[in-house]
């Protein structure tokens, strides 16, 4: 580590801490860690805030093509994309939602894990015959345990109340137990193209549920998320060796319309934030 480019290139080490500090309240947030009282909002509200706005400050218009000397504007414009995936880093993830916002957040999710499973029932056929039985018995619950989902995640919408909300909560938990077993299972898969296909199949619905379940976390209290990190018995850090990141950014910035390296970051907040939940 070269700590003299600290000196050499300020603005891009002040604008990497700011990103730091924003990330980090991010996910102190999700956590439910205040660090006190700050009139109406939370010390780390503020400091999230306080790192946006400064960034924001920082960002710098790109210069015409006439004015580039030397990289310089190239340096620019990658500053103010980082600056710009902090910026956006909350949006889809935000903390402080009505429960009806993160329950039609969720409802918007459906189509796509219902694709996503349609894939994993078309992907055996892509496999080795020897494989194609492994990764038939490891994925046979995707169809039931996500048709579920998506009934519990609209009877939510129709009426957020907590025994609805329980329901979906444990539905998540359930799913997300079935994506993480299922990606072992299929990790164990000798050919090399077969568990290409059948990771990559898997984990396409896995990303989605990862992202279903982050919402429902910020609208859950400390007890209800414990309580649904108690039921995962596969965690994601024993499955994080077998996704693709690239992958599950692709999924996000797809859904939400951004940019890949904006949800690069969100995909990595979240999983993170995930897992130091105890998931």
């Amino acid at each position: 580590m070269n700590f003299k480019n600290i000196w050499n290139h300020p603005k891009t080490s002040a604008a990497g801490l700011l990103i730091a500090v924003a990330s980090v309240a991010g996910v102190l947030s999700q956590q439910g860690v205040t660090l006190g009282k700050v009139g109406t909002g939370t010390v780390v509200s503020l400091a999230s805030a306080l790192a946006t706005a400064l960034l924001g400050l920082m960002a710098k218009d790109p210069e015409p093509a006439s004015q580039q000397v030397n990289g310089s504007a190239s340096q620019e414009a990658k500053l103010g994309a980082w600056m710009l995936i902090a910026l956006l880093i909350p949006l889809p993830w935000m903390q402080g939602c009505t429960a009806a916002g993160v329950a039609e957040n969720i409802v918007n999710w459906t189509p796509s894990l219902q694709s996503a499973v349609a894939t994993v029932d078309s992907t055996a056929a892509l496999l080795a015959p020897a494989d194609a039985p492994i990764f038939t018995a490891a994925t046979i619950g995707f169809d039931v345990a996500s048709n579920l989902l998506v009934a519990q995640a609209k009877a939510y919408l129709a009426n957020p109340s907590g025994s609805t909300l329980a329901k979906l909560q444990n539905q998540i938990v359930t799913l997300q137990q079935q994506v993480n077993t299922a990606l072992l299972q299929a990790a164990r898969i000798v050919d090399q193209k077969s568990q290409q296909h059948a990771l990559a199949a898997i984990q396409g619905v896995g990303t989605i549920v990862v992202a279903i379940l982050a919402l429902a976390q910020s609208i859950s209290s400390r007890a209800q998320v414990a309580q649904m990190a108690a039921d995962s018995g596969v965690k994601l850090a024993a499955v994080e060796p077998y996704l693709n990141e690239s992958r599950a950014a692709e999924i996000v910035a797809a859904h939400y319309g951004e940019p890949v390296e904006v949800a690069r970051v969100q995909v990595a907040q979240a999983t993170q934030a995930e897992m130091s939940a105890g998931f």
